[in-house]
């Protein structure tokens, strides 16, 4: 069974930085896509960024494209979505999943973390 948490959320200032990191245990993380989707208050769950097993192909939506950098550790089992220039719209809880394709759609990806919060104030 495959388990992944989160961890790294927190309060920041707009222009601040941010690094989530996504710890995957059981599976095989070392050859599945790993995503990160966030969900805003009163709000639908949306993709934010993916990339394949090898971290050679990379999918980020174009709202944190330029902001946000997602990577991988396959030996530490660890995938980590760096935040730059975070704004006040980045405000959500956010999710790391396992999928099987690299993609946007939440349907590709069959195991999902708890969640870490993260608040940017203006």
């Amino acid at each position: 069974q495959v388990r992944l948490v989160e961890s790294g959320g927190g309060l920041v200032q707009a222009g601040g930085s941010l690094r989530l990191s996504c710890a995957a245990s059981g599976g095989t993380f070392r050859s599945a896509p790993m995503g990160w989707f966030r969900q805003a208050p009163g709000k639908e769950r949306e993709f934010v960024a993916a990339n394949s097993w090898t971290g050679g192909t990379t999918y980020y939506a174009d709202s944190v494209k330029g902001r946000f950098t997602i990577s991988r550790d396959n030996v530490k089992r660890l995938v980590y979505l760096q935040m730059n220039s975070l704004k006040p719209e980045d405000t959500a809880v956010y999710y790391c999943a396992q999928g099987t394709s690299v993609s946007g759609d939440a349907r590709s990806y069959n195991y999902w973390g708890q969640g870490t919060q993260v608040t940017v104030s203006s």
